[in-house]
């Protein structure tokens, strides 16, 4: 029999770009075999990667609850792409209990419900300038909207200029892409301007400190030792990443599930108790987090399937919440469930820390949206789900048109 072509690089790069743009027709029908080890990049697609990568897919409800609630089985500090060197070690997401405790103790303050409710007046205006901005008519709502609410959110908690967010947002949208999506040369590229903007920024507080994150780090002590600068550039890439990318697809998947449902859009401007209700089934019918890794530590079973130790798995919250023994009817977008049991924060110690100002965010913009628009319709181009990082899901583009006539 002859040997299997090998995949090129433009194959590869087209089915993961139509499995990003929707996966869930794959998680359909993959999840009844789960756990189940794949192949996910052949060996030679990309520079350094000598060997195919392969990965165990955890995709039911159980077994992604089981596995994030087991850090000490399934480890986070961990990770071939780190240790071939595709992308710089992140502080915090890929460390595990007793250093992830410690280092989140120093930004645990910043994301508490107390200092969110702070900051929603602040939000809220934000929100509203924005809006000022769009006024009615058509607009691409992931540019005019969903991109710079977060991005500008999250850089006044670091105390760095939010203006500069379309850099912002081309940083982060590198840092998670496929590695096939670009070139390893344009990913080294971005992450060295973060890095050189973030080293000038941190150097800056050491000299003079202020009221924001950065300066809480580079004043922090662990155990009487300040952190080191990599620790630091660590921190303020994952808090610059986690904290535009969730709540910019958040709001987009949710406006456009509405634009969809123009009815549960009137029930919404009658009645306001029904808009955490759609900010959590939306979190659990188009999670803004789709999937993350983790590796094995030792031999572990999942329905009765045994992985061996040092072995990669991915945790697919996106398949997870549509498991439907866990969420009966799972393709229909119903408010009656018990809509916190959904996975798209995760579980555990790794659950999300910015989870009270995503959901801060989305429920500012929505009754902002509420407020001031009667009605949203489609635009005039089609809707374009992003499909270069399998990590998240969420627009490239959303043109919608938004009708005024506030209540």
């Amino acid at each position: 029999m002859d040997a299997p072509t090998p995949l090129s690089l433009e194959q590869v790069r087209g089915d993961l770009a139509t499995f990003v743009a929707n996966p869930y027709p794959a998680y359909l029908e993959m999840r009844p075999q789960s756990p189940m080890l794949m192949e996910f990049l052949p060996a030679g697609i990309v520079p350094g990667l000598d060997e195919p990568l392969k990965s165990w897919t955890i995709m039911t409800y159980d077994d992604v609850l089981a596995v994030l609630r087991d850090h000490d089985t399934f480890t986070s500090a961990r990770n071939p792409f780190v240790e071939k060197g595709f992308f710089p070690q992140l502080v915090l997401i890929m460390d595990d209990p007793p250093r992830h405790t410690r280092f989140r103790r120093l930004v645990n303050k910043a994301f508490t419900l107390r200092r969110v409710e702070a900051l929603e007046p602040w939000i809220t205006s934000i929100a509203t300038e924005l809006l000022d901005n769009i006024g009615s008519g058509e607009t691409d709502i992931v540019q005019s909207y969903t991109i710079p609410l977060p991005v500008k959110v999250i850089a006044r908690l670091m105390g760095i200029p939010g203006d500069d967010y379309p850099t912002f947002k081309r940083w982060s949208d590198t840092f998670i892409s496929s590695l096939v999506s670009i070139s390893l040369e344009e990913r080294m590229k971005n992450t060295l301007e973060m890095v050189e903007y973030f080293g000038k920024i941190a150097a800056a507080r050491r000299t003079q400190g202020a009221d924001d994150l950065i300066t809480a780090l580079v004043e922090a002590e662990i155990e009487g030792e300040s952190l080191q600068d990599w620790e630091i550039l660590g921190f303020c890439i994952l808090l610059l990443i986690a904290g535009n990318e969730t709540t910019t697809n958040l709001i987009g998947n949710m406006l456009n599930i509405l634009v969809e449902r123009p009815e549960l859009w009137q029930r919404l401007r009658q009645d306001r108790t029904l808009v955490e209700p759609v900010i959590e089934e939306t979190l659990r019918y188009e999670s803004p987090v789709q999937q993350l890794m983790r590796m094995t530590t030792k031999e572990a079973t999942l329905s009765g399937v045994t992985i061996p130790a040092d072995e990669l798995v991915t945790v697919f919250f996106g398949a997870a919440n549509r498991d439907p023994k866990e969420f009966p009817n799972p393709e229909e977008f119903r408010l009656d469930r018990d809509l916190r049991s959904h996975v798209s924060f995760g579980a555990g110690t790794h659950y999300c820390l910015g989870a009270p100002l995503a959901r801060a965010e989305a429920r500012i913009s929505l009754n902002a949206f509420l407020d001031r628009y009667s009605t949203l319709t489609h635009g005039s181009t089609p809707a374009v789900r992003q499909s270069q990082s399998p990590v998240v899901f969420g627009f490239e583009r959303l043109p919608l048109r938004l009708h005024g006539g506030g209540r």
